[in-house]
């Protein structure tokens, strides 16, 4: 089976206009480029804008569509009320809002100093409100008919998961806040949805997981009862069909695409438990330099 294949019909986002939180590169440039793809207009935000702005030249040349960089850090709301301006003034409208922007590192909890745990507190779970309030005010007074917000959480936002607390406790503030408002704004014509996506491997975001030989020695794709991880375009299929008005009925669900593994399993990086006390010293002293380069 090709699971690189494309899902939907290619004018199935025709004529929508996408904003997507860390769309620069990994997940995020995957999702967009479908969109792109499916006929819509998106505009992609990161800090990086330098990033972003050879991203979008590429992602424009592959298909044919317009692609807009943004650069915004989703941790402060005037940046983000910034982004949304531009994005109209841009495009006219926005129907879509994909909250992907993210943050993770894996370490024992006792070693994350305070500003650490709110690193990702700010970014995951206070960057998701900052949009998701913008944007949702936005189509309440402008009493626009329809929109959606797409949220990417994790299945440890319902298990949690030992060596990612800060993430696991931010995705599962975005997990409540994702059903809470699927009920609350559906009467303005706002559907909230989320993916839980299992392993799907990015070079930046794994590298700072697992970085060196970590990766081949904590293989996730053994946890998975498919036993691979998944390809990128599953992703995007995913996130297209959810966006698109084929799921015009779908409200307030979380959709899990990880090959069975939380249900093997819960909690990703449980089997850090492994991980011997100096091996941790190591590994903090390869993140810290590769952060540093």
């Amino acid at each position: 089976m090709n699971f690189s294949q494309k899902m939907l019909r290619d004018d199935a986002l025709q004529g929508k206009v996408i904003v997507v939180t860390g769309g620069g590169s990994g997940l995020g440039r995957a999702m967009t480029q479908y969109f792109l793809e499916l006929g819509a207009q998106v505009a992609i935000t990161s800090r990086d804008l330098s990033k972003l702005t050879h991203t979008a030249s590429e992602l424009e040349s592959l298909t044919g569509g317009t692609c807009l960089p943004l650069q915004c850090d989703v941790r402060h709301n005037e940046e983000v009320e910034n982004m949304l301006q531009q994005v109209l003034k841009a495009f006219g409208k926005v129907d879509v809002l994909l909250n992907n922007a993210a943050g993770n590192f894996i370490s024992p909890t006792e070693r994350l100093s305070a500003n650490a745990f709110d690193t990702i507190i700010d970014i995951v779970l206070k960057g998701t409100k900052n949009c998701t309030l913008a944007f949702g005010k936005h189509w309440i007074d402008s009493k626009q008919s329809s929109a959606t917000v797409l949220n990417i959480v994790t299945t440890y936002a319902w298990t949690g998961s030992a060596y990612v607390v800060p993430s696991a406790t931010a995705k599962a503030g975005v997990l409540a806040m994702t059903r809470s408002l699927a009920v609350e704004w559906a009467k303005y014509g706002i559907r909230t949805n989320a993916i839980a996506p299992g392993p799907f491997p990015t070079k930046g975001a794994w590298d700072r997981l697992l970085p060196g030989d970590l990766a081949q020695k904590f293989n996730l794709a053994k946890k998975v009862p498919l036993k691979r991880v998944g390809d990128h375009q599953e992703l995007a299929n995913l996130a297209a069909y959810l966006v698109s008005d084929f799921s015009a009925y779908i409200n307030g669900e979380v959709i899990v695409i990880d090959g069975g593994e939380w249900l093997k399993g819960a909690g990703q990086f449980n089997m850090l438990e492994a991980i011997p006390e100096e091996l941790w010293d190591q590994l903090e002293s390869m993140i810290k330099a590769k952060k540093n380069k």
